[in-house]
């Protein structure tokens, strides 16, 4: 059945197909996450002024991005959440407590 000018398109899906319908669409939206190189990583690391390995993309679940510092500023997990989300990740904060002093 053609959809005609005006016509909605939930109006010209069948009430059984309508999951199939709505799952389709869904599916067209969401775009695999890609994983991102180290060396893109420590650039944006750099970018929001945090050191270099501070960044990581988990392999497994390529859509976490970890930041994993100690005491972050605000401005840096701004700055990382939002290259996160124009890059389809989630931004995920770690915050890591490392012992004062050294050996």
């Amino acid at each position: 059945m053609p959809i005609l000018a005006g016509q909605s398109l939930m109006r010209s899906v069948r009430p059984a197909l309508l999951p199939l319908a709505i799952a389709s669409t869904l599916q067209a939206c969401a775009t695999p996450a890609r994983m991102h190189s180290e060396a893109q990583l420590n650039d944006v690391a750099l970018g929001c002024g945090l050191a270099l390995g501070e960044l990581i993309q988990d392999e497994e679940q390529k859509k976490l991005l970890l930041m994993v510092r100690q005491d972050p500023s605000v401005a840096q997990r701004a700055c990382v959440a939002r290259w996160a989300r124009r890059n389809g990740l989630k931004a995920v904060f770690v915050n890591m407590r490392f012992p004062e002093g050294g050996a």
